[in-house]
This record gives structure tokens, sequence and C-alpha cells, in this order.
């Protein structure tokens, strides 16, 4: 499983990576507990967690957004 900490864009983030099909990894949205996303994945967890932060960055919206993803 892996988190991430981010008080907006929550669906925005929601939305890649359930929709992200690089073949590699697959995110399953869990539950959110206050700013927290927390996601099932498949693979690695830290491999994961790192694709995630990379996607995220990767959008028009996520070079300036405040987050933190975490491998639980």
């Amino acid at each position: 499983m892996i988190t991430i900490a981010s008080a907006m864009q929550q669906e925005e983030i929601k939305n890649l990576l359930e929709n992200y099909d690089g073949g590699d990894f697959t995110y399953t949205f869990k539950q959110k507990q206050g700013i927290k996303l927390a996601f099932d994945i498949t693979g690695d967890k830290e491999e994961a967690a790192k694709k995630a932060k990379e996607l995220i960055k990767e959008q028009p919206w996520g070079g300036v957004l405040y987050f933190q993803v975490a491998a639980v």
C-alpha cells in the first residue's frame, strides 16, 4: 500500500493513479483519511511510490503541488 498526503488536487490524483496503464503497477484507491489517500498496489511498493510521485509531478498542476508519497 502507498499513501499520498496532499491537501489539494485529491480527485485528480485519485483519477490519475487509478487510470494509470503503464503495465508495471496498478493502483486501486482504498480510503481517504484527512488529507491522506491510501492506494492498494500491485508490484513493489517502493517502486510504485516513486512512480506515483513521478506521475503527479508530470501533470501541469503537479509541479507546484506540495505532497508526500510514502510506501506503507
